[in-house]
């Protein structure tokens, strides 16, 4: 592999996008959502994208990812025939097909181009209709995109520009595969992107086998460490759950909530709301507009209880978030580190509060040896004064 540039986030002096060569066309209609300079990721690999060189880029979720492969990608982009699109993105879920979609959409019709989402779980006849129109970059899940071309109802004969976002989620979720499987077919002259938040392993293998001398860039983030955490685990009753959260989120300037499901999350948000207390939700399957107004009035102030999935949660990037909430548990260590991590910045001790069922307990004891933790799982109820200050509060065995 060639050797990587590496920046580190303070140390990057703030650019703009026609600084880096973006088109002025793509820049006003940044400009018209108020962004005016660019992320480290974006500053380090757009110039070798509108280049024409192979990018691999590694960054955390979250980092700006998605104009750094998209402006580039869609600058010079041929228009689209029936079935036949120009550009391929490949995500791992449904919910960051939509987000890149989304995020991309605007801009590519500054220049008459189109962008549409092709996953799984949804009307494939739509998507299919859709394709036979022509869509110039198609944002597609592994599984549908396979589906599509086993039909012959999708063609990557003319793709110029292909983009493999969050590699390293590919491969955890299996999908390496049934990527590979879309790569080997696309085998014409193209130009290959590929962000990750690692770059070992399996994602090193695809990176030495579809890509070609890519420029290697890495933006290193000051990483949360658990000793900068404040750590609680709280065991509720299920009947109590909701009103235990409330309390908790009363007592913070802006608390992150994060559930497993979008469904959990309108639920829970209009549950607290019944309660009195002033809380919003963010998932995938909710308006663009909704969910930009949902960030905004969290962003503020304005509503201080957000409640995320995990997906949905890489949009928010807020600094001052002094508690985090884990209403469901994480499905591993890693998902706990990386919702924990949205705290504790900017110099702060976050809080990291847990919310335990009695059937949960064996699971987070597990969690909190892979995490290098030991606290003790405390029983609470709602009308425990100690909710107000758990930071304040050192739990004993």
């Amino acid at each position: 592999m060639t050797s990587t540039d590496i920046a580190t986030e303070p140390d990057l002096v703030p650019v703009t996008f026609s600084e880096l060569g973006v088109a002025d066309d793509f820049c006003a209609e940044l400009e018209c959502r108020g962004i005016f300079t660019a992320f480290p990721v974006q500053a380090l690999t757009i110039p070798d994208a509108l280049a024409g060189r192979d990018v691999c880029g590694k960054a955390k979720t979250g980092s700006g990812k998605t104009l750094a492969f998209g402006l580039p990608a869609l600058d010079g982009l041929k228009k689209a025939s029936s079935r036949r699109p120009t550009a391929l993105v490949l995500v791992p879920t449904r919910e960051l097909a939509l987000q890149v979609r989304d995020e991309l959409v605007d801009i590519a019709a500054t220049r008459d181009l189109t962008v549409e989402a092709i996953y799984g779980g949804s009307d494939i006849e739509k998507q299919i209709k859709k394709l036979h129109k022509g869509v110039d970059m198609v944002v597609a899940t592994p599984g549908r995109m396979i589906d599509l071309l086993d039909r012959k109802e999708v063609f990557v004969a003319d793709v110029e520009r292909v983009i493999v976002d969050e590699a390293d989620r590919m491969a955890d979720m299996g999908f390496l595969p049934q990527v590979e499987w879309i790569l080997r077919r696309i085998d014409g002259d193209h130009q290959t992107l590929l962000f990750s938040a690692t770059l070992d392993g399996a994602v090193d293998g695809l990176i030495r086998r579809y890509q070609t001398d890519p420029a290697m860039h890495e933006v290193e983030s000051k990483q949360v460490t658990v000793d900068e955490m404040t750590h609680r685990f709280v065991t509720v009753h299920e009947m109590d759950k909701v009103k235990v959260l409330g309390r908790i989120a009363d007592s913070a300037n802006r608390c992150l909530v994060f559930t497993n499901t979008k469904h959990q999350a309108s639920r829970l948000a209009g549950k607290l709301i019944d309660l009195g207390h002033n809380a919003t939700a963010i998932h995938g399957d909710l308006r663009q507009n909704y969910r930009e107004r949902a960030l905004a009035d969290f962003s503020t102030g304005k509503t201080p209880t957000m409640i995320a999935t995990d997906v949905a949660a890489r949009g928010i990037h807020v600094d001052d978030i002094d508690v985090v909430v884990h209403y469901d548990p994480p499905q591993d260590h890693k998902t706990y580190l990386h919702r924990s991590g949205r705290t504790a910045r900017a110099g702060q001790n976050g809080l990291v509060v847990s919310l335990v069922l009695w059937n949960q307990e064996l699971e987070v004891n597990r969690l909190q040896k892979r995490i290098g933790v030991d606290v003790p799982i405390v029983e609470m109820f709602s009308n425990d004064d100690r909710l107000d200050d758990l930071a304040g509060w050192e739990p004993t065995a």
